[in-house]
């Protein structure tokens, strides 16, 4: 069992991040679990300095990708370019071979570079000119939006959002948090350097004793219940809900709640899954594959408060769980 290093891996980042515990531990089951994460704050929050710590002390290849209006496919996976020399074309492959990639901005290109970047997500591969490349692996895709910024913005296809496991959204520090940040910053006797203390055959490891977590069939019913309930909230006796939701979560969403669920008991020791921890995630994983209304916009309620509110609302009944 890795738990000793992963924690010893959260500390290790925690050296140079402050107060965001949460985005730290989402990024690690989107890791440990293959999929990828979507992080959404306003700037400052320190989202691009996590990913790249967190890269360090994986010891993983790392990219930082800043997307603009004007970026091109070939930016992104690369293109094929004539040698003099030899007379003919070679592969020159572009920054989404990497491990860790961090799509800065993800929101800001347009349709064919988020083509492109949907391949690379899903398939696992990239097609430059007429031959297909597989990306290494580990390979996870870590994508910043800011939800204030709308000028020049491109809005990700469903498709593209359907595919991130998760949508973590970053709140600020709390004031004893943002005191540290600003001690830290101001300190010219502060070193930024952490150590790496997990590599790609620890990751494997993990991901191997993840699938292993057990989780009773009720459980399994309950996650169930959970994703149809977005769907058809009104056969749920949730009428006040069934207002707002134009479309529910995809079948994707039950994939990664069950594995993220796994991801969060494995974290904290344990080998079998308990309902908090379906309910700890479920808005992480369901918030951005709902689909609400313009009825929704207008009574100013979000994704997030309808899934609160679905996980007030469904029961567990007669849940069995693992001793």
């Amino acid at each position: 069992m890795h738990q000793e290093k992963i924690a010893a891996a959260i500390q290790e980042v925690k050296k140079i991040v402050v107060g965001q515990d949460r985005m730290i531990n989402r990024l690690l089951i989107g890791l440990f679990t293959n999929g990828h994460i979507l992080l959404e704050g306003v700037p400052g929050l320190a989202k691009t300095l996590t990913v790249n710590t967190l890269a360090k002390v994986l010891h993983l290849d790392f990219k930082r990708i800043q997307f603009t209006p004007d970026l091109l496919p070939s930016d992104l996976i690369g293109t094929m370019i004539y040698n003099q020399l030899n007379a003919n074309f070679e592969v020159k492959k572009g920054p989404i071979f990497s491990n860790i990639i961090l799509a800065d901005e993800v929101n800001r290109s347009p349709a064919k570079v988020q083509s492109a970047l949907l391949e690379a997500m899903q398939e696992k591969q990239v097609t430059i000119g007429e031959t297909t490349f597989l990306l290494d692996k580990p390979f996870l895709v870590l994508a910043t939006q800011n939800p204030v910024d709308q000028e020049g913005t491109y809005p990700l296809p469903e498709a593209q959002v359907d595919r991130f496991m998760m949508k973590v959204n970053i709140d600020y520090p709390s004031k004893k948090d943002e005191m540290e940040v600003m001690r830290r910053m101001t300190d010219a006797t502060f070193v930024s350097e952490v150590n790496p203390l997990l590599n790609k055959e620890d990751i494997f490891a993990i991901r191997g004793e993840i699938n292993k977590v057990r989780i009773a069939e009720p459980l399994e019913n309950y996650i169930i219940e959970l994703v149809f309930s977005t769907r058809f909230p009104a056969k749920y006796g949730m009428e006040q809900e069934a207002r707002y939701i134009q479309f529910g979560a995809s079948p994707r969403a039950s994939i990664n709640l069950n594995l993220a669920a796994k991801a969060v008991a494995y974290m904290d020791g344990r080998d079998y899954v308990l309902p908090e921890d379906i309910k700890e995630i479920a808005v992480d994983v369901l918030n951005h594959r709902i689909i609400l209304n313009y009825e929704a916009e207008a009574d100013n309620i979000s994704t997030r408060d309808i899934v609160l509110r679905i996980l007030d609302k469904i029961p567990l009944n007669k849940a069995a769980v693992f001793n």
